[in-house]
């Protein structure tokens, strides 16, 4: 019996060796990139793994080994397998392609007013039953936008005056060919003949401009009752290189507006950098037209009446001396203070480190009383009036 027992013993320890080998095969054989430091892909902690990488790296046998790609891809936050990227870690920060800005409700606010705007003026300006409507409104950087633009495309720039900045309106292709068909009265249904390649003809650019100016017109009466502001035509351009107002790494504000005619239609493009509204951005945060914060009228009313039954400390002083700290220790009850007065001499009404009053000094029955004559204006006040 002692015998079994000796050899279950020794058969167990060998199957506990054999299980562990097989375990470090399997480990070796299997695709992990982190597997020859000796660190398990499921090990969460940081400083474990620079401690296990640390340690690896004083054996002094793996310090002139390369990373893999998968090692990289680890390190930067990449997902290698599905070809999808993740954004965190090292990944996130030289992705410079994001763009994170605050919104401006009451932008939103003034091109609903410029839909219901364009909706009366194309109607009056084609004779065509004419339907607007916005499709996105979303930040960008002016260089993507720039390289985004469907070519050909008639780019407008136009400038804010009040503001001193610019703002870029494109007309895509479609939009174009529409407008030009229905001013020059072509028939309803017939198909759109493009020549690509060619450049617009002056008609067309003369077309297009004409309806430009009457689009930046709705936008100045959309801009209306927030602010005073007058967009002027500046030029149009077909290269979009040609048309840069900010810097590629700008953050800008694009709305896109669809237009439709019947059959016809297209779509126009508002890029505003952030740099243009800048003077008119605490009006554009408000959420509602007319917001004031911090104007309750209630509230107003409230602490005005509220004022009117705070209590307060008046101080009147007849005079002031200045004497040594040795003679007010030897001040006992009779003793005298003389003062640079006289019974003329007039007392001034503090309420703390403010003088508001000056008048005689007098009693009334047993109170002593002070008649206000005039208000005390400080000599700082008088030499800054005159």
């Amino acid at each position: 019996m002692m015998l079994d027992d000796d050899t279950n013993d020794q058969g167990q320890e060998e199957g506990l060796d054999s299980s562990e080998m097989l375990s470090q095969e399997t480990s070796e054989e299997s695709g992990s990139p982190l597997a020859d430091f000796g660190i398990s892909e499921t090990d969460e902690n940081g400083d474990d793994l620079a401690a296990a990488w640390g340690a690896s790296l004083e054996g002094g046998d793996d310090q002139d080994r390369t990373l893999s790609q998968n090692e990289i891809d680890n390190l930067l936050g990449i997902n290698g397998g599905d070809g999808s990227s993740v954004k965190k870690g090292i990944y996130q920060i030289l992705n410079t392609d994001l763009i994170y800005s605050e919104r401006l409700p009451m932008l939103e606010v003034v091109f609903d007013r410029l839909v219901r705007l364009l909706s009366t003026s194309l109607r009056n300006f084609t004779n065509e039953n004419v339907e607007v409507n916005i499709e996105t409104m979303a930040s960008l950087r002016f260089g993507d936008y720039l390289n985004s633009i469907p070519l050909p495309a008639m780019i407008n720039v136009f400038k804010a005056r009040q503001w001193n900045d610019f703002g870029l309106m494109t007309v895509d292709s479609a939009l174009i060919y529409s407008i030009v068909d229905v001013l020059l009265g072509g028939r309803k249904g017939n198909a759109l003949m493009r020549i690509e390649g060619r450049p617009y003809t002056t008609i067309e650019r003369q077309l297009i401009q004409r309806m430009v100016e009457l689009v930046l017109a709705d936008l100045r009466s959309a801009f209306g009752p927030l602010c005073e502001v007058n967009f002027d035509f500046d030029r149009m351009e077909t290269n979009p290189t040609f048309a840069a107002i900010a810097r590629p790494a700008n953050a800008a504000i694009s709305v896109r507006i669809r237009i439709d005619m019947d059959e016809r239609g297209g779509k126009i493009d508002f890029l505003i950098p952030y740099s243009t509204v800048e003077p008119i951005r605490d009006l554009l945060l408000q959420t509602f037209m007319g917001e004031k914060f911090g104007q309750d009228s209630i509230w107003e009313n409230h602490l005005e009446n509220q004022l009117w039954s705070t209590n307060f400390t008046l101080e009147a002083t007849l005079g002031e001396v200045s004497v040594p700290l040795s003679k007010v220790l030897e001040l006992e009850v009779g003793s005298q203070i003389l003062l640079n007065a006289t019974p003329e001499s007039k007392a001034f009404v503090k309420c703390g480190e403010k003088v508001l009053f000056s008048g005689c000094m007098g009693r009334k029955g047993h109170n002593l009383a002070v008649k206000i004559e005039d208000e005390f204006i400080q000599p700082s006040d008088m030499e800054v009036h005159a």
